[in-house]
C-alpha cells in the first residue's frame, strides 16, 4: 500500500522496511512544507511497531538539488526567515528513532547532501554526486553540516569540501566514509532496502538503543549548530559577493566576487 504524505512524499512498506520516496521536479529541491512532510513520515515510522527502518530516496536524476536560494518562489525568495524554518525542520529529522539507509542516485547539494547526512548510512550510484557548494553562492553551509561533515568524514576532508565547493563522486564518497556502498543505478533502491532489510531483522530495542548510545545528543548539536550557520548566512546574505553568486548560479557561471 502507498500513502501519500503531503504533495511530494510516497511511502510504501515491504515487511518491517518502509520507503519514503522524495518526488517535486525537477530537482526535488528542499521546501520547510516537503521538510516537514518528511519529518511527520519518519515520526510516523517510529511510532509504528512493525517498521525497524526506513530507506530515504528520490525519483528523477537528482537525489536533492538543495534549497532554491535563487528563484522568487524558493525558500531564498521568503529570506531567511524560510531558512530558519527549515532548519527547524532538520532538527526534527535527527531526532528520529528508526534507522534511516538513503538511496543517492545522482546529485545530493547543499541542503540535499545535509539531508543525505541525516540517514545512517548511504547507498549511492556512480551517478551520485556529493557537493557543499555553499562559497560558490557567497553563503555559508547550514543543514548542520559544519557538524554532521566532519563528524563523518574528518576535518580535513570537510575542509576541502565546504572551501572548494568541488563534486565528490560515488567512488570517492565511498573511498572517503561519505558513502557506504556502490552499486549500478538499476540495482540502487533494492541495495538500500537490502541494507535496511539487513538491520530490521535484528532486535529491534537493541538496535534503537545502539544508535541512540552511537548518535548521542546530536539532534540538539545540530540545533546548536544550525542557529550559528543561520546567523553567519544571515550576515552574508546582505553582502554583495551574494547577490554576485546568485547571479551566477543563475546565468550558469563562475562568480566574479569582490570580498564587500
Amino acid at each position: 500500500m502507498k500513502t501519500a504524505y503531503g504533495d511530494h512524499l510516497t511511502l510504501t512498506t515491504d515487511g518491517h522496511v518502509a520507503t519514503i520516496v522524495i518526488d517535486r521536479p525537477e530537482n526535488n529541491h528542499v521546501s520547510v512544507e516537503l521538510m516537514r512532510d518528511l519529518a511527520d513520515a519518519l515520526e510516523a515510522m517510529d511510532r509504528d511497531n512493525n517498521i525497524r527502518a526506513v530507506v530515504l530516496a528520490a525519483a528523477g536524476r537528482a537525489f536533492c538539488a538543495g534549497a532554491d536560494l535563487v528563484s522568487p518562489t524558493g525558500i531564498g525568495g521568503t529570506g531567511m526567515s524560510g531558512i530558519d524554518s527549515l532548519y527547524e525542520q532538520a532538527v526534527r529529522l535527527f531526532a528520529v528513532e528508526t534507522p534511516i539507509i538513503a538511496a543517492v542516485q545522482g546529485a545530493a547539494v547543499g541542503a540535499g547532501l545535509g539531508l543525505a547526512l541525516v540517514a545512517d548510512f548511504r547507498v549511492v550510484a556512480p551517478e551520485a554526486r556529493f557537493s557543499a557548494n555553499f562559497v560558490k553562492l557567497g553563503f555559508h553551509p547550514g543543514f548542520g553540516l559544519t557538524h554532521t561533515l566532519p563528524r563523518l568524514i574528518g576535518v580535513q576532508r570537510a575542509n576541502l569540501m565546504f572551501l572548494t565547493g568541488r563534486r565528490i563522486k560515488g567512488e570517492e564518497a565511498v573511498a572517503w566514509g561519505l558513502a557506504d556502498e556502490i552499486v549500478p543505478l538499476h540495482e540502487l533502491l533494492p541495495a538500500a532496502q537490502a541494507l535496511a532489510a539487513e538491520i530490521a531483522e535484528n532486535a529491534p530495542l537493541a538496535v534503537i538503543a545502539t544508535r541512540k548510545t552511537l548518535r548521542g545528543d546530536l539532534a540538539a548539536v545540530v540545533r546548536a549548530q544550525t542557529a550559528h550557520e543561520h546567523a553567519e548566512q544571515t550576515i552574508l546574505r546582505a553582502t554583495e559577493d551574494f547577490a554576485e553568486g546568485v547571479r551566477a548560479v543563475q546565468e550558469r557561471r563562475p562568480g566574479v566576487f569582490k570580498g564587500r
